[in-house]
């Protein structure tokens, strides 16, 4: 592991690795250290993977100033530049009663000052035509068409893998267990071991407050927020086409209809402050609330085909309800991007904009480095590719031929691309992020044998060392096969003896 660096990021999140993306247009040592076994971990890959437009963004905070701004970063940039889906499907605030109209020219007003376009109210029969499940009682919405849905995972490894590209480091199970001052910057104490940074950027998101206090800054406190989901069968019978909010009141969002990048429908979130930062167990009181909040715009909903339950934490400052994105003047070179709850994730190409003038303003003028490139793809999407497309992959790798995954038809080829990435994908989890077998109907019941079998190869180690996710998460105890098999051969050689 690299000893020493410019700039050190805490943090794999889509925070950190944008941050760590933009730092490595500039010529920097950049490294970014993660405790867990991949990048995308965390708080960015359990939540409604939405880039807001930004109507209902406050300017007087950092939140909603960061989220216009990355919203506009997303649609001339990111798209552009990484190959992820992002889909411009737009969003609706559904008003069911009258009384809920003036919130909707508040929202349009507000978004309108934000600077957000193409905004406008629908009326019940145009907004009928755009979305046909709607409730019987919706009676306007607010459309905003530069809202989006994108794939939170490939876009995180697409940040941190087009980071590595452009020179940064990415260190995975290097959890930071104690950052300590020094004459020319930090020491910082990982799993791995030192390393010596001049820079500092905390981005850890559920557990910033514990680095911030690490060096001191123990003013802010991380709560806990978790958020509850379902998702449903691509092939469920309801189909909708945009993102689907009701009107906010002032404390919720309330609970959003929206589809996937890959046309799953996927339902909530509910909120709950809770105390322990690893509790992502569902309720079934919190998922009733769910399933009861989406019914609310679209009444049709049930729990068929619901294929998966799951519940994400969003990192709160309740204190202030916003981010803390800031050089700490009390340590300096000490740099927090804390407290990034939603919208965390349409914010973040503008988070790591503000963080890099702030690394400027620490350094002095930045050197933009010549040879940045900002183009990154990822494997190729078997699934997406014409007949004529999938025949000349699987002409030039026949691997591409092999489906591992029925349900979401992913290959061989595909598998074994994602885990020689720049960065790696080492787990059962981190193929699932990434390419998808086991994020289907099936949940991994016919094709993660075959994952864990293919990672065995790929990685060179024994087929019960292969994670499910974090240490402890081995899936397999004992090769049972190969004893039977050697039994067998015993048994035969016997016979023929006799």
């Amino acid at each position: 592991m690299q000893s020493e660096t410019d700039v050190l990021v805490v943090g794999g999140g889509v925070t950190g690795t944008a941050i760590a993306r933009e730092l490595s247009r500039y010529r920097l040592d950049v490294v970014l250290v993660e405790k867990a076994p991949d990048v995308c971990t965390g708080t960015s890959k359990a939540n409604t993977a939405l880039i807001h437009a930004g109507f209902n963004a406050d300017p007087e905070k950092q939140k909603g100033r960061l989220n216009v701004r990355g919203n506009e970063l997303y649609h001339e940039r990111i798209q552009h530049e990484l190959d992820v889906p992002i889909e411009w499907r737009g969003a609706l605030v559904v008003a069911t009663d009258e009384s809920e109209r003036p919130k909707l020219e508040e929202l349009l007003e507000k978004g309108q000052r934000n600077g957000v376009d193409g905004l406008e109210i629908l009326e019940r029969e145009a907004l009928l035509e755009k979305e046909p499940h709607l409730s019987d009682d919706a009676v306007a919405a607010l459309w905003a068409p530069t809202a989006g849905i994108v794939n939170p995972f490939e876009l995180t490894v697409g940040f941190a893998n087009n980071a590595v590209e452009n020179g940064a480091s990415v260190e995975l199970e290097a959890e930071v267990t104690d950052i300590t001052e020094t004459d020319d910057g930090f020491t910082v104490e990982t799993a791995k071991g030192e390393i010596d940074a001049e820079i500092v950027i905390n981005a850890a998101g559920l557990y910033s407050d514990e680095v911030s206090a690490m060096v001191g800054i123990d003013d802010f406190e991380i709560t806990p927020r978790r958020g509850e989901y379902y998702l449903y069968d691509k092939q469920f019978e309801i189909d909708i086409d945009t993102t689907i909010f009701p009107v906010p009141t002032e404390v919720t969002k309330g609970i959003v209809v929206t589809p996937t990048d890959e046309n799953n429908l996927l339902i909530g979130p509910n909120a709950q402050e809770i105390d322990d930062k690893r509790d992502k167990a569902t309720t079934r009181q919190g998922l009733d609330k769910v399933l009861e909040g989406a019914k609310k715009t679209v009444p049709d909903l049930t729990k068929q085909d619901v294929i998966k339950e799951f519940a994400g934490l969003r990192p709160a400052i309740k204190e202030t309800g916003d981010f803390r994105i800031q050089i700490e003047e009390e340590v300096p070179g000490f740099i927090n991007a804390a407290g990034i709850q939603s919208p965390g994730l349409a914010s973040a190409p503008a988070t790591a904009e503000l963080v890099v003038d702030l690394v400027e303003e620490l350094t002095g003028d930045l050197e933009e480095d010549p040879t940045f490139d900002p183009n990154y793809s990822g494997p190729p999407k078997v699934r997406h590719m014409s007949h004529e497309e999938r025949a000349a992959l699987i002409e030039e790798d026949p691997r591409y031929g092999q489906i591992i995954c029925r349900c979401e038809t992913v290959t061989e080829g595909e598998i074994r691309d994602a885990i020689n990435q720049p960065v790696p994908a080492q787990t059962v989890n981190a193929i699932k992020r990434r390419v998808r077998p086991g994020a289907g109907r099936c949940q991994g019941g016919f094709c993660g044998p075959r994952v864990i079998e293919i990672l065995s190869e790929e990685l060179d180690v024994p087929m019960t060392e292969i994670k499910l996710e974090e240490e402890g998460s081995e899936l397999l105890t004992d090769e049972i096969k190969q004893p039977l098999l050697e039994k067998s051969r015993e048994g035969s050689e016997v016979n023929a003896d006799d």
